[in-house]
């Protein structure tokens, strides 16, 4: 579905972002993009939706050259970006208006997901919440049935009982023939959703496996100072540390955050 092969690209005037970057990514999976603040995250993501162009190598979305921004490749992916602006419409004229746009649009998973989300058809999108204009994009992506949904920090701006819903909504609303690419600093707020991870740094991909294999290389634990010998890494934690350990047990949660950590210091994971 996403084939990214030796990318190249930089903003004018500045040092290079992405040096030979390389991604393969398919449909069935709910992918979460991590990185340090600059290390191009939202870069890529507009990369892959063809809004910037890679000075250099090849970028393949569902068969399509991003940067050609084709209807056959637009009418099936849907990127929610971190800012974003409504006219004063309502958002049953909202949906009236954009809803042709996207041939596979599921009416009835979109008056569901306003319920859920507590959102009026009537109401003037411009006078809601930053919060609730959030929920109201999120619900019109996945309505959209689009093969590939593209959330750049999907999780800003909403509260902690919305981030819930939001994880139960994008759970039970997608089939195995899409792809999720969920680029975030809030790795809590996702890590029960995410089924493959990829990490940039330095303008490369640093680390890209699948919660399946991570969890079959290295379990998390809780411990103390006596059980720190042999860890990959740890950190102190009120009460005692956070452990990764090499997995000669029971798989365990993946605790991405922690994870995250260990790569960007340099420890190895499998």
């Amino acid at each position: 579905m996403i084939q990214i092969k030796d990318l190249h690209f930089g903003y004018p005037r500045q040092e290079e972002l992405f040096n030979s970057l390389s991604v393969h990514l398919e449909a069935g999976s709910i992918t979460g993009l991590l990185g340090k603040n600059g290390a191009g995250k939202t870069s890529l993501l507009k990369l892959l939706t063809g809004l910037l162009h890679p000075k250099s190598g090849n970028i393949s979305v569902l068969d399509h050259k991003p940067r050609n921004r084709e209807v056959s490749m637009l009418n099936d992916v849907f990127l929610v970006p971190e800012e974003f602006y409504f006219p004063a419409i309502s958002i049953a004229g909202y949906i009236k208006a954009y809803s042709p746009f996207y041939p596979g649009f599921d009416g009835a998973m979109m008056d569901r997901i306003l319920v859920e989300f507590e959102l009026r058809a009537q109401s003037n999108l411009q006078k809601l919440s930053h919060g609730q204009k959030k929920k109201f994009l999120i619900a019109f992506a996945l309505a959209t049935r689009c093969r590939l949904l593209v959330l750049d920090e999907p999780t800003n701006g909403l509260d902690i009982p919305s981030k819930a819903l939001f994880r139960k909504i994008l759970a039970g609303s997608l089939d195995e023939n899409q792809l999720v690419v969920i680029s975030t600093h809030q790795v809590k707020d996702v890590e029960n959703l995410i089924d493959k991870i990829i990490m940039l740094d330095n303008g490369k991909v640093i680390f890209q496996q699948t919660i399946t294999e991570i969890s079959q290389k290295v379990c998390f634990i809780s411990g103390t100072s006596a059980d720190m010998e042999g860890a990959i890494y740890s950190e102190s934690v009120p009460g005692g540390y956070r452990l990764i350990m090499p997995n000669g047990h029971a798989e365990t949660e993946v605790d991405i955050e922690l994870l995250f950590n260990a790569i960007t210091k340099g420890k190895k994971i499998g």
